[in-house]
């Protein structure tokens, strides 16, 4: 029954009871309506206008646009955070573009857009860049990943409030609709931070961050290990000076008597000795008191791995330097040595120093490792010293058959690029990591090559001895980590987990655990024990680059590609606060000995030295109130003229060493 037929009928009804005035009233009515509603396929012609136009690649660009311009031109107080959403939108329009096969128009949008983000996003950026169909969508392991993860921006509440009313007051339900699905907005109250201050304001988690929390939960031993050499010198201090309390007291109604013997006899020079004996032990006594508390405050647990026995006179000499460790604080800073490799014509690809600063490694890119002993190297004339790097390979071949004297012991074996070296804690071994995948082990003793230890399918970026030696991590283009040790070829665990290289690894304090950066922008902390994951530390926006522990074992830090470096805290897994200041990528980083004090190594010619104290103590409340708080926790930078600093290391009686490659002046 259509429309008319109703209409018909209900004249016919109102003629029949004779209501004259309704029908005429009805009549008007009914011809008004006619003449203005349009008609169904009116009304369908607009619905398919309109959806076409939402479905169209324009929605894109002009959500974005809008979005954009309105952000620029928010107030300074939110726009630091309203700016935050930009680059997660900006990533998304672009890959919804390039699924629904919009090829030349995402191309036009990502070109158009892509300065904005430059800065913070090059590497990302770079990596999208190769994104022209959709089936790199699926391909591309990166690509993959940002689709199926979320980001997570901290946002206050009246930023939050703001954005929402502008998407609705704009309709930009395609920017919504992204923002929905691929955002997740963790809204604080009180005042908006600037991105600096907050290491997690963004962060990008799969849809496992639920298995992520549950990981963070698990229960991790960060303590020192029982009996350890620290622990003796501070009981042996301890019994010490119980006993010159009581040698004080005994000896103290002799003072006179002493002093005049002293004096009297050819005895002067005796007594001098003494004093100055005292007064070290004295100094000594002082030094030791900070760091012990230190000590006796970190929980103590037991190995988890069979731990190699330190020999006699390596104990004797590491409780020696120990007791002669030079205590470092904001107000004692380390003196520092400077290592610098000249004429090496870009062929350097690592560096690594001994404990105690007397042997130097660089990896080449020839595929050759050579270890410089410092002590030979002072003997030798300052003519051989500036001798040119091709002399030196020319000459090698010449003098390694005669049997002559050259600056350095030359390790070949290798069949690529060497692109890690470690020492073991003596000095005895040496572990270098290839491009052939391979790793090997070196005596510095008998200058050849002990094992070949193949594991890795692909290259081998670090390796590391653990704090005790005999034990030794690697890790790889293939995504893992492994542990291995000296006396089996086949690696003990294997460490999987990462969603991109894994490209430097750092062991515990305890040797129980060990931390991998990878440029998948995380950080892991793996047992040993177990090859289980215990902590994934999330907050870095570039692949890391380089990792040290505190000597406690409590805090660690993390350097990336951008220049930043983060201060973890173990138990938690949280960051404790980002350490800004660098300008370029931190290839190094090193904790003092007592751990007050970290020095940082970065690709922008300098180093820089930070007060950990103040780092992992200061409330969050006064940093964000300062504004500045990384100056105040920089405590010295220290220039060089024009070299990258590859390689920090702190020996045992805190002084710091530092080595690099002489960059050519453009």
């Amino acid at each position: 029954m259509d429309e008319d037929q109703i209409v018909g009928y209900v004249t016919a009804y109102l003629k029949k009871k004779g209501f004259k005035q309704t029908e005429k009233v009805f009549q008007e009515e009914f011809q008004l309506n006619k003449t203005i509603s349009p008609s169904d396929s009116d009304i369908g012609n607009q619905i398919l206008s309109f959806a076409h136009l939402e479905s169209g690649p324009a929605r894109f660009h002009d959500g974005y646009s809008r979005l954009r311009t309105w952000t620029y031109s928010s107030l300074d107080l939110y726009k630091y955070e309203l700016l935050r959403v930009l680059y997660p939108v900006f990533i998304h329009c672009f890959m919804d573009l390039v699924a629904k096969a919009h090829i030349q128009e995402a191309r036009n949008f990502f070109n158009t857009f892509r300065e904005d983000h430059e800065m913070m996003h090059l590497r990302d950026l770079q990596k999208l860049e190769g994104v022209l169909s959709p089936t790199h969508l699926e391909e591309m392991e990166f690509a993959h990943s940002l689709r199926q993860s979320k980001f997570n921006i901290k946002i206050c509440e009246y930023s939050y409030e703001l954005l929402l009313q502008h998407l609705h007051s704009t309709q930009s339900t395609t920017i919504l609709g992204i923002i929905n699905e691929h955002i997740n907005f963790q809204v604080t109250p009180g005042q908006p931070s600037s991105i600096s201050d907050d290491p997690e304001a963004v962060t990008l988690t799969g849809s496992s961050q639920d298995a992520i929390n549950q990981i963070n939960q698990k229960e991790i031993h960060w303590g020192l290990l029982e009996d350890s050499l620290e622990e003796r010198l501070e009981k042996a201090a301890a019994l010490l000076s119980d006993s010159e309390k009581g040698e004080g007291e005994a000896k103290e109604g002799d003072n006179d008597e002493s002093k005049k013997r002293s004096i009297e006899g050819g005895k002067q020079g005796a007594s001098i000795k003494k004093v100055k004996k005292d007064k070290g032990g004295s100094a000594t006594g002082k030094s030791a008191k900070p760091e012990a508390n230190i000590v006796s405050a970190a929980p103590r647990v037991k190995p988890e791995l069979p731990l190699p026995v330190i020999p006699t006179e390596v104990e004797h000499s590491i409780l020696e330097d120990l007791r002669n460790r030079v205590q470092l604080s904001s107000v004692a800073l380390p003196s520092v040595s400077f290592y610098t490799f000249i004429n090496t014509h870009n062929g350097l690809s690592c560096s690594s120093i001994s404990h105690d600063g007397s042997l130097v490694a660089g990896g080449f890119s020839d595929s050759s490792l050579k270890v410089w002993d410092m002590a030979k190297l002072g003997q030798q004339s300052s003519s051989s010293m500036s001798q040119d790097e091709n002399d030196t390979s020319q000459n090698q071949q010449i003098l390694g058959q005669g049997g002559g004297k050259r600056q350095y012991t030359l390790f070949q074996g290798h069949s690529g690029p060497v692109y890690a070296a470690s020492f073991s804690p003596v000095g005895d071994f040496i572990l270098s990591s290839s491009a052939d995948s391979t790793i090997r082990l070196w005596s510095t003793k008998f200058n050849a090559n002990l094992v070949c230890y193949k594991g890795h399918n692909y290259p081998v970026w670090d390796v590391q001895f653990s704090p005790l030696g005999h034990y030794f991590a690697s890790c790889s283009h293939d995504r893992t980590a492994r542990i291995w040790s000296m006396d089996r070829i086949q690696p003990l665990r294997i460490m999987a987990g990462h969603l991109s290289d894994v490209d430097c690894v750092q062991w515990h304090a305890n040797c129980n655990y060990i931390a991998t950066g990878s440029s998948d922008k995380t950080v892991r902390l793996w047992d040993v024990q177990s090859g289980e994951c215990v902590r994934v530390f999330v907050g870095h926006r570039s692949m890391i680059l380089s990792l040290a522990m505190s000597p406690d074992g409590r805090y660690m830090a993390s350097g990336d590609e951008d220049g930043t470096i983060m201060m973890w805290d173990l138990s938690s897994g949280r960051c404790l606060t980002p350490l800004i200041g660098h300008t370029s990528c931190v290839w190094s980083l090193a904790f003092s000995c007592e751990g007050s004090v970290i020095a940082s190594g970065s690709a922008d010619s300098t180093v820089k030295l930070w007060d950990v104290n103040t780092s992992t103590k200061v409330p969050r409340t006064e940093d964000n109130k300062s504004g500045n708080a990384s100056r105040l926790r920089s405590l010295k930078t220290l220039p060089t003229k024009s070299t990258p600093v590859s390689a920090l290391r702190f020996s045992r009686r805190n002084l710091l060493f530092a080595a690099g490659a002489l960059a050519k002046s453009v």
